[in-house]
């Protein structure tokens, strides 16, 4: 600044009102520009108007928090998830036969080692279950929140449909949680008075045989409206497929009248050249052989079009069905592993009232817990198993279910592939369930929305009968028959439907 420059500045300074800092924030004001003066002086004297930014941004930077808070929770959950299910399936089963045998040879050094694994086995249950108890009662909230928002549709349906499972799972968490609680309390008082470890034995007995019970129950129901669905979905007419003999006909017939109908139209532009009396005669024949074949070009078209519609109703509806058979199985065997493990609990509370030291010594209780290990250990590794290779055919083919309007990622190799199917934490993001809710929604969707305008009206009945035995029609979306059709014909909630689809579809 010049010499004049900073004497005028320092004469306007000293001229405003205030004390020294204020006329040094006003004098900055003049230097700066009033948009950085007023930040500063909102900072400095933390203004009614930041406040009313923070209070407007508060409920945004909530909603951050939380689905920050709940992605680092369901990462922890799954680590712990992997971890549990060894305990369960091995440690715990092999505690119950160390146990059993230190006390048939008063083995007390085995007796407490045991005791101790036991302890550190029940600790880390007790860590995971309550994990996602809290993980289950964040969603379930989030969820609640959204079925509120959207009231009824597709989305609303989604929402509503996890707020349930998540808040059963969030109950049942909270109930296994208590129960391993109890657990590592009777693996503490084993060595201590044997009165102490029979009452802690009686009562962990209890809590591990209503937690079976509600686990057990909860897997029953499960299975039985998977049975349902599944009923219902059988009741549906299977379309037979089109061999490939007869698509390549089609489509050999379609190319053939396009370009019949090209070369007529090429007739037709060259009788204007041609002059002559009969030039009416000669231009109305050829107008009468382009619209022939144009009319038989989409004829063709169309046949080709019915029968690959025919082949996808044909190709999702026996994936509907072979999604469900997986997944009243998985329900039926952890009905059976949790219907045994509360066998076990019961025997262990019978055998400690009448004086025993409970599953530690009792083989018909070791021999249940062992039983009921092995059931829910083979369905968590098959659940594991699949996950793994969806993720690995995910990075190792990613064209082969990847939307058609969307360019796919590029292949990985085989090392990368594997180490993304050992991602564990990762769920599959572009998978075959969400490949085949797109093809249904294609079917069901209405004209409006694209690449369905030009499928048949009986196809789209039979489509939208699909979504109905999936759970997915109007009374469970809350909307009225008509309101429900228009939902399907809105691009906009397109993104909701396939979503929508994609879950009624999964067999967890």
């Amino acid at each position: 600044m010049t010499p004049d420059r900073q004497r005028s500045d320092r004469s306007r300074a000293g001229s405003l009102p205030g004390n020294s800092a204020q006329r040094a924030v006003l004098a900055l004001q003049s230097s700066a520009g009033n948009r950085a003066a007023t930040a500063t002086v909102q900072r400095a004297r933390n203004t009614p108007g930041e406040q009313g930014t923070a209070g407007g941004n508060a409920p945004a930077r909530t909603h951050r928090y939380r689905d920050r808070i709940s992605a680092v929770l369901d990462r922890l959950k799954k680590h712990l998830e992997f971890i549990d299910t060894f305990v369960k399936g091995v440690q715990v089963p092999a505690n119950s036969g160390f146990s059993q045998h230190a006390s048939a040879t008063v083995n007390d050094g085995l007796k407490h080692s045991a005791a101790a694994s036991g302890g550190a086995a029940g600790s880390e249950s007790l860590a995971a279950e309550t994990v996602g108890a809290v993980l289950g009662g964040l969603e379930a909230a989030k969820a609640k929140k959204d079925a509120d928002k959207y009231k009824s549709g597709a989305a609303f349906h989604g929402a509503n449909r996890k707020f349930n499972s998540k808040m059963g799972e969030a109950v049942v968490g909270a109930a296994s949680a208590g129960n391993n609680a109890l657990s590592v309390a009777k693996e503490l008082t084993k060595a201590e008075k044997a009165a102490h470890a029979m009452q802690a034995a009686e009562v962990s007995g209890i809590g591990s045989s209503v937690v079976g019970a509600v686990k057990g129950t909860r897997a029953a129901r499960r299975f039985g409206l998977t049975a349902r669905k599944y009923r219902t979905l059988q009741g549906l007419e299977k379309p037979d497929r089109a061999d490939e003999g007869a698509l390549a006909r089609l489509n050999q017939a379609r190319e053939n009248a396009e370009w019949a109908a090209a070369e007529a139209y090429v007739a037709l532009d060259a009788q204007w050249d041609h002059g002559g009396e009969d030039i009416r005669e000669r231009v109305s024949d050829a107008i009468d052989a382009a619209w022939s074949a144009m009319g038989e070009a989409r004829d063709a078209a169309k046949d080709l079009r019915g029968a690959e519609d025919t082949n996808s109703m044909n190709t999702v509806l026996t994936y509907a069905l072979a999604k469900q058979r997986n997944k009243m199985g998985k329900q039926a065997v952890t009905a059976l592993g949790e219907s045994t493990k509360a066998a076990g609990g019961i025997v262990t509370a019978v055998a400690a009232t009448a004086g025993g030291a409970g599953l530690a010594t009792n083989p018909v209780g070791w021999g249940l817990a062992a039983g009921a290990a092995g059931l829910i250990l083979g369905v968590t590794a098959y659940k594991a198993a699949r996950a793994g290779m969806k993720r690995y055919d995910g990075a190792r083919h990613p064209e082969r279910w990847a939307a058609e309007d969307a360019a796919p990622a590029q292949p990985a190799s085989r090392e990368d592939a594997l180490k993304e199917a050992l991602k564990f934490w990762k769920k599959v993001e572009n998978g075959e369930r969400k490949a085949m809710a797109r093809k249904i929604y294609a079917l069901a969707a209405g004209p409006d929305i694209k690449g369905s305008g030009d499928t048949t009206t009986e196809m789209r009945d039979s489509a939208r009968a699909l979504l109905v035995a999936l759970k997915a029609g109007p009374t469970n979306q809350r909307l009225s028959p008509e309101e429900w059709a228009d939902s399907l014909n809105d691009p906009a909630k397109s993104a909701a439907w396939v979503k929508e689809i994609a879950e009624q579809l999964s067999s967890a």
